[in-house]
């Protein structure tokens, strides 16, 4: 009997990995919208595969993976790693982490191409989207495995230039989503103190903003004390003293009387968040400068021993402290991709979302009473997301997170780690455009008066 009710019970949550949609025919799974489920397990495919990086740049995982066909017996005629450069076993990592992005990349773009105007769930396709998890995992395995398989030849190189592109955009989406936060809570407080009459909301507001640009002002310190020297480091003194300079100028906009008439709802707040993104990326391209004077993070390896990084070539710190911070900055903006449409028309224009109603969301809270236990389908009458956009968004987290974990090195000519110019030139051109991009936000009432930009 008790094994007859185990089989049932497998049975039941195999209903869940395999049915067309998830969880509406079992109880294994909260109660909640099936959009929302559907985006959550996604995103956790992807966070699966960011795990497997990380384990890929363990040193203990560098040894097996002598036995793929792309690392170094390979190289017997050409050897990969010149002598007196670093050994092999530090390249492996970085290319593993490599196939392991092609491969989430390659399995979200799929997905990208396939849900294509979906308009609701009763399309076919929305079964595709929102069910047969088990098959969709045997998929990413399946290309996964395909993908270690790849000769290395041109790919490490070629892929590169995809994660730059792709991270790139990225960034500009991150931004997107921390201004869309901070007016959203900017506007959640302000309504509160007029509700409450209760100046602690300001006082909280006030604080979050000091805060947010005292971290800014420290920033801009250490990297003028840890990344400029006197006499050298000349572009990375322009992309401080410019980015400073750019920040200061969007906050002075951010509350001028005309911005303050048009869009009531924007402050410092907003700018103070913008001016630290800012101050992150600025860090992030200056630990990708190729000069060891101008960059402390250059490191090499010679042998088992650990130096500091000579004009042949480059190697950083598998963890070194921007990648740590930029690491955690995609896990909270891709779960923030997942679970939230934003209350602002633009915003959920530019990331394909849509507010839901208030008669619509009464609607689904009571749905959610009646399937408690399950999750419930709330798109028959339209979707509350562009299923291809937010797989592209994927594909996009993929090849940031690629450079993340790799810290924007590449393997060169010379199969060793380099660090290069076009790394540094993405994020500070990615920092300038997200300013603009803020920019925009606030002038754009002014400059398009017959809009409705509320």
């Amino acid at each position: 009997m008790g094994a007859c009710l185990g089989a049932c019970s497998l049975l039941s949550c195999a209903s869940c990995l395999c049915g067309s949609a998830p969880c509406i025919l079992c109880s294994c799974c909260p109660s909640s919208r099936n959009s929302t489920v559907s985006r959550l397990l996604f995103t956790f495919f992807l966070f699966l595969g960011v795990l497997v990086c990380i384990i890929m740049l363990s040193p203990g995982v560098e040894s097996q993976l002598h036995k793929l066909p792309w690392v170094c017996e390979e190289g017997a005629k050409n050897p990969i790693i010149p002598q007196g450069h670093i050994d092999c076993g530090s390249l492996l990592g970085h290319r593993a982490v490599y196939r392991m992005c092609f491969a989430t990349a390659a399995f979200f773009f799929l997905f990208t191409l396939l849900m294509i105007c979906v308009r609701s769930s009763r399309d076919p396709r929305a079964a595709i989207q929102n069910g047969f998890w088990f098959f969709k995992f045997l998929v990413l395995v399946g290309i996964t495995v395909g993908a270690f398989y790849i000769p290395d030849g041109s790919f490490s190189k070629i892929w590169f230039y995809f994660g730059v592109v792709g991270s790139f955009l990225f960034i500009l989406i991150q931004l997107v989503l921390l201004i869309d936060f901070a007016h959203s809570w900017n506007q959640q407080w302000l309504c509160k103190a007029e509700e409450c009459d209760s100046r602690a909301w300001y006082g909280g507001l006030f604080f979050f903003t000091f805060f947010f640009y005292s971290l800014s002002i420290a920033a801009v310190t250490l990297l003028f004390i840890y990344y400029t020297h006197h006499g050298t480091c000349h572009e990375g003194k322009v992309f401080i003293s410019l980015n400073l300079t750019f920040c200061f100028c969007v906050s002075i906009i951010a509350v001028l009387p005309k911005i303050q008439e048009a869009q009531p709802n924007s402050g410092l707040l907003q700018a103070s968040v913008v001016t630290l993104y800012t101050m992150f990326v600025t860090w992030s391209a200056l630990s990708s400068i190729p000069d060891q004077k101008c960059n402390p993070h250059l490191l090499t390896h010679f042998g088992n021993e650990t130096v500091l990084a000579g004009p042949d070539g480059y190697v950083t710190h598998w963890w070194d402290a921007p990648s740590i911070v930029g690491l955690i900055i995609f896990i909270l903006c891709t779960l923030f991709i997942s679970v939230r449409s934003s209350d602002h028309r633009q915003v959920n224009s530019l990331m394909q979302t849509e507010s839901c109603p208030p008669i619509l969301e009464a609607t689904q809270q009571q749905q959610m009473v009646v399937c408690e236990g399950q999750a419930f389908d709330n798109e028959q009458d339209g979707v509350t997301y562009s299923y291809s956009f937010f797989h592209f968004c994927l594909v996009l987290a993929s090849l940031h997170i690629m450079m993340t974990l790799t810290n924007w090195y590449r393997p060169g000519e010379t199969q060793k780690m380099i660090s290069t110019w076009t790394a540094v030139w993405v994020k500070i051109c990615a920092s300038w455009s997200g300013l603009l991009l803020y920019l925009w936000t606030l002038v754009a009432p002014l400059l398009l008066p017959n809009r409705d930009f509320s």
